[in-house]
């Protein structure tokens, strides 16, 4: 845990405030909120709307049954750490297409994604070297040399889920929101 903290911290360092205040400036100026990602991304995608709608915010997840159809001055929220996976740029590209804003959170900013964005927040993320050679990548374990130690995009996902909160965060600053206004919009009949 204090090792990912520690790439955590480093990929904070990494952040640009002029992409993190153009990403805020696109939430609070937009009409309704949708988020999406695909996989882990997606997860961190879904914790993000939950914690806009506890602000107040009208935000929806993509490919939930109850999500409208998408306008003009509606703004679409992506996690991608690549900024390309298939799925998630069609359908981006589609959002673009009505006119809708969009916002990428990637560690891709050359990406197809990324090419249609109109803000973009890169998270810097490192991603250990994975050998193909099994019989060296057993060797590394048995001598402790883990060359990774989280796989696939751990690190941007992880790195995304803090940024997003902090968003939020910078959001109950910015609207004047305290917590037992959010604890007022939180689910009451689980």
């Amino acid at each position: 845990m204090r090792l990912m903290a520690r790439k955590i911290m480093a990929t904070a360092d990494t952040l640009k405030n002029q992409e993190t205040e153009a990403f805020l400036r696109e939430i609070l100026d937009a009409d309704r909120i949708y988020v999406m990602g695909a996989g882990r991304s997606g997860l961190v995608a879904k914790a993000f709307a939950m914690r806009l709608m506890h602000l107040g915010f009208t935000a929806f997840v993509v490919g939930e049954t109850i999500t409208p159809a998408m306008r003009g001055k509606d703004l679409l929220v992506i996690f991608s750490g690549s900024g390309r996976t298939k799925t998630i740029a069609d359908i981006a590209e589609t959002a673009h297409a009505i006119g809708g804003r969009i916002a990428l959170i990637t560690a891709n900013r050359e990406s197809r994604i990324g090419a249609i964005a109109d803000v973009i927040v890169k998270i810097e993320h490192q991603r250990d070297e994975v050998k193909d050679d099994t019989a060296e990548f057993e060797v590394r374990q048995m001598t402790g040399e883990h060359k990774s130690f989280a796989p696939l995009g751990t690190l941007f996902e992880t790195a995304a889920m803090v940024f997003a909160d902090a968003c939020i965060s910078l959001l109950m600053e910015i609207s004047q929101i305290d917590e037992k206004e959010l604890k007022n919009r939180h689910a009451n009949i689980e």
